[in-house]
């Protein structure tokens, strides 16, 4: 793999928990501030905004049906009406009981949700433990939450996910492999022909651009572009950890990088405490496509 580009970055916030998930919508970036219950807003000026209240642990992510409802993974699927109230969009236990993460919804307003499969207290035996079979799912929920079924399993920690344009590719982080796995999405939403996409990263929370690389992290505190097969096009070198990426602002040419200091699988409490988290920002040379 070879670099071609550096690309620098500049803070937009930091003295944050911890940041994840990251999704660029109705002209600012959204994220949830894991460790508090805040779902915050943030324009290209770095004026931050409470939006809404959220699960107050780590693991959740965002998204938003067609019509402008917001949706917010956890310990369940959770639907935000306009009233403010909140209501569960979905039933899920019958597929895992583990939390659900990652989340991106397509084109057509179908939902993609992902768990890990176990409870984060698990965390450091399955680190240490690789002999151990992958329990990640991925699950389709229909826009209205009627129906929800499992179309992919045995993922080792699936994290971000994106689909392309034409609805046709998800791309999911196989965190514990360091790869980007892809599969062919059927037109019912079904999943198959999983293949790897890329290897030889550190992958979390992933980004598409209209050239089809995706912008993803790697386990020495870098932050990449990253072309199918591996190429390595862009990258970031980081004081901290990329936790996740996401391309927005008004030509789809800013990318917002996720960042906090990773001090190990069993030291959130103090991750969380130390307040590391920051909002970083670079300028893409090619925009965002694609979902989320």
């Amino acid at each position: 793999m070879t670099t071609s580009r550096e690309t620098k970055p500049r803070v937009l916030l930091d003295g944050l928990a911890m940041v994840e998930s990251p999704r660029w919508h109705d002209g600012r970036l959204w994220f949830p501030h894991w460790g508090t219950p805040e779902i915050v807003a943030v324009d290209l000026e770095g004026n931050a905004e409470v939006m809404a209240k959220g699960p107050s642990g780590l693991g959740h992510s965002i998204g938003w049906l067609p019509d402008g409802r917001m949706l917010v993974t956890g310990d369940e699927l959770t639907r935000y009406e306009p009233d403010g109230t909140t209501v569960i969009h979905a039933d899920l236990t019958h597929i895992t009981n583990a939390i659900w993460s990652e989340m991106t919804i397509d084109g057509r307003g179908n939902i993609y949700v992902n768990s890990i499969g176990f409870d984060f207290s698990e965390m450091v035996e399955r680190v240490s433990d690789p002999s151990k079979a992958p329990t990640g799912v991925i699950a389709l929920v229909t826009p209205d939450g009627h129906h929800a079924r499992k179309v992919a399993d045995e993922i080792a920690f699936p994290n971000g996910m994106v689909i392309t344009p034409d609805n046709q590719t998800l791309i999911v982080s196989e965190s514990f492999t360091g790869a980007l796995v892809a599969f062919d999405i059927a037109h019912d939403g079904s999943l198959s022909g999983r293949r790897t996409w890329a290897d030889g990263l550190g992958p979390d929370g992933i980004s598409l651009d209209a050239e089809g690389a995706i912008w993803t992290s790697t386990r020495d505190n870098g932050c990449v572009r990253v072309a199918e097969g591996g190429q390595i096009l862009d990258r970031i070198q980081l004081d901290r950890a990329c936790f996740a990426t996401m391309l927005g602002g008004p030509d789809g040419r800013t990318l917002f990088v996720m960042a906090n200091e990773f001090l190990g699988p069993d030291k959130f409490d103090e991750m969380l405490a130390k307040r590391s988290g920051q909002v970083l920002i670079a300028d893409a040379s090619v925009p965002g496509a694609g979902w989320p």
